[in-house]
């Protein structure tokens, strides 16, 4: 079963790369949905006249349509978690991520009377976006048992590979910043960068191949990953001078120079002994090289190889006004104009 998943993907990539050279495919725009959505969710009120919550959905919609003007690409994907997660990161380090296993208030404006009612406002608002989104020139994309992390990597590393295509990442997950080479940016909506190679070394010290290496040693809390106390950029770039070169490091390279450098600091000594953390970690964040199912690779390839879906104003609108979300988005035609015509146009392509 899994050879005849690797022959179908074979021909599949194959059939794609030959048919790369149309504008459409210029320039691909990647949004992470999920991320996208908590985040205006807990921090965008509004109520629309009937005092229903619509800040999660106004919110993910404008946010969408400011990076599209911001990036102008030819083709927009936004993924989301599939159900489940990822099901390797999950055994590989079973305390990933239970950290969000405790039900917590993500609305910081405390508008709802209580947390059961914020998770049905969000759920309501959650399935409510999906349909909007179904009426835009964008494509939405969950794989079971897969992590949008993966997804967005597979894309961005192994179907966009061609010198002049260009893929634009837009999250806040810094995870992302390893995938920044030539043809990779990374937006982030919050800090309004967009993160190339040039950025990454001028405001991390090091250039994009170490940035993994880097997150290995400080883990990353949101994920309920521990990272190797007392060790951070700052340390590294002046304590293992490799680590600032413009080539990729590896874990035995750096354990390597802090058990025979001639001088040693407590750094030295963590970093040598850390050895079972620092692999854990690289295996859990590492997006490079994905290990997902041949049937997910197929079906993230089988989406962005269809035909961009044309606008459908009028179902937008009707919704729009059911909703009575005018509170909001005063003037629907110029946004919708605005924000969406040029993808419009590569649907005809």
């Amino acid at each position: 079963m899994k050879s005849r998943y690797l022959d179908i993907l074979r021909e599949v990539e194959q059939e794609h790369q030959q048919g790369q050279g149309s504008s459409k495919n210029s320039h691909l725009l990647v949004i992470d949905g999920l991320n996208t959505f908590i985040r205006v969710f807990s921090a965008v009120p509004a109520l629309n006249d009937d005092g229903d919550h619509i800040g999660g959905v106004t919110g993910f919609l404008r946010s969408v349509a400011a990076v599209v003007r911001q990036v102008k690409p030819t083709r927009c994907v936004i993924v989301f978690d599939g159900k489940g997660g990822s099901v390797r990161r999950k055994k590989l380090f079973p305390e990933y991520k239970a950290n969000r296993a405790n039900k917590t208030s993500f609305n910081r404006y405390k508008e709802f009377a209580s947390l059961q009612d914020e998770q049905e406002s969000m759920k309501r608002q959650y399935g409510r976006m999906i349909q909007y989104l179904q009426c835009l020139p964008i494509t939405v994309l969950a794989i079971d048992q897969v992590e949008a992390d993966d997804i967005i990597a597979y894309i961005s590393n192994e179907i966009y590979t061609k010198d002049n295509e260009r893929v634009t990442i837009c999250s806040t997950d810094r995870d992302f910043l390893q995938l920044v080479n030539n043809r990779i940016s990374v937006w982030s909506p919050i800090k309004k960068k967009m993160y190339t190679p040039e950025l990454m070394k001028e405001e991390f010290g090091f250039s994009p191949e170490n940035y993994l290496m880097y997150r290995a040693f400080i883990g990353d809390k949101s994920d309920n990953i521990p990272g190797l106390n007392g060790v951070g950029a700052k340390s590294l770039i002046k304590h293992f001078p490799m680590f600032t070169e413009d080539r990729e490091v590896s874990i035995d390279e750096l354990i390597e120079h802090a058990e025979t450098v001639e001088k040693q600091y407590k750094v030295h000594e963590r970093v040598a002994d850390g050895r079972v953390i620092l692999e854990r970690n690289y295996a859990l964040m590492q997006l490079k090289e994905v290990d997902i199912s041949g049937n997910a690779k197929l079906l993230a390839l089988d989406q962005v190889q269809r035909d961009i879906n044309r606008m459908d104003v009028l179902e937008f609108k009707k919704m729009f006004m059911r909703d009575k979300m005018y509170t909001v988005i005063k003037d629907l035609d110029s946004w919708l104009s605005s924000s969406f015509n040029s993808l419009n146009a590569y649907a005809s392509l």
